[in-house]
């Protein structure tokens, strides 16, 4: 498998330009994003479906290559050089291919080095408990995961056991033993992973997303039952992750499932990446500690109170977003057009300025 040439340049370019995805496709130049913005590299030509098609395979393995043909869209990780991983996604667009590449740093980053609340690190010495990291697609989810598994393999002794499609960053053992299981390659899919990890004798379990019900239902359970489970949702914030875990699953099961997420959730942290006013991105967060008022209101189908639980527990370290959002406009880091669409209640939001 050789790498298309012009495919090696422009991920030079996205690594040298500091962006953080590329994106080929037919009928147009290739497009970077730089903090959060789609730049055409203007100085190619419009790509032609051969292009793209040639330049996708050169990095695809013949076996998946074949999914991609059946599947017609396709989940992959690739190294480039010695100096990042990229994260890609390949699909077909009226007929031609395309593919988006999201970089993935070798080196993971810490809490500071990512402006992350150093109470994260609280949820990384639990022995047990279901932590998500929830956010849309880009807010960071995976580089937050990947700091909190990374000072666990740090700071303590534990068996980590990452389940990915595809994995992205590649962790180093330091004081952990680690183990990173692909879908499609190591494994069939995240249930599987997870059923087998009760006998690896595994301490922490990241998941790199909940996908399905089978899969949540799978990772509660082994937070139960003695495991720290780490993961990430597409979801807004914590009263709509906890709405959407309990939706997943069948009317009939959702009455212990909600019994189950009262006991061993940890807590639920959402993020967004807003532009920095001095230059590239920083994150405005809200953290849910699970405590016997959220737990009570999980139990009791009155998750849509936890927004006013959240607001009134920054004693206790829970962060509220629209707070936050109105101190990083004080502190001038963020505009307070930037901050305004991030808002959860904008109401809220404008009485924080």
């Amino acid at each position: 498998m050789t790498p298309d040439k012009r495919l090696g340049e422009l991920l030079d370019l996205v690594i040298r330009e500091g962006g953080s995805d590329l994106h080929i496709y037919a009928g147009g130049p290739p497009t970077i994003r730089v903090a959060g913005v789609l730049i055409p590299i203007t100085k190619y030509e419009p790509l032609a479906a051969e292009d793209t098609e040639a330049m996708f395979k050169s990095i695809v393995p013949e076996e998946r290559w074949q999914t991609f043909l059946k599947n017609q869209s396709l989940d992959l990780s690739y190294s480039h050089r010695a100096d990042a991983r990229f994260r890609i996604n390949g699909y077909r667009a009226q007929g031609t291919v395309a593919f988006a590449l999201r970089l993935i740093p070798h080196a993971i980053r810490t809490f500071a080095e990512l402006n992350l609340p150093s109470l994260l690190e609280v949820f990384t010495q639990r022995k047990q408990g279901f932590f998500l990291v929830v956010g849309p697609v880009g807010q960071g989810k995976s580089t937050t995961l990947a700091a909190m598994t990374d000072r666990i393999n740090d700071s303590r002794a534990a068996h980590i056991l990452t389940i990915e499609d595809p994995v992205e960053y590649i962790f180093t053992p330091k004081r952990s033993l680690i183990h990173q299981r692909e879908v499609h390659i190591d494994v069939p899919d995240f249930a599987s992973a997870l059923q087998a990890a009760f006998r690896e004798d595994v301490d922490v379990i990241m998941v790199g997303e909940m996908r399905d019900y089978e899969t949540i239902s799978m990772a509660v359970t082994a937070a139960e039952t003695g495991h720290l489970v780490f993961s990430t949702l597409h979801t807004n914030n914590a009263s709509q992750t906890i709405d959407r875990i309990i939706d997943m699953f069948p009317a009939q099961q959702q009455d212990q499932v909600r019994v189950q997420l009262a006991g061993s959730l940890a807590g639920i942290f959402s993020q967004r990446l807003l532009p920095r006013v001095s230059g590239g991105l920083i994150p405005a967060f809200e953290l849910l500690i699970n405590n016997n008022a959220v737990s009570t209101l999980i139990r009791e189908k009155q998750t849509h109170e936890l927004n006013s639980v959240i607001q009134t527990s920054s004693q206790e370290g829970m962060v509220d977003m629209d707070r936050m959002l109105s101190e990083l406009v004080h502190k001038g880091e963020v505009t307070v057009e930037h901050a305004y669409e991030h808002a959860m209640d904008p109401k809220t939001f404008e009485r924080y300025l």
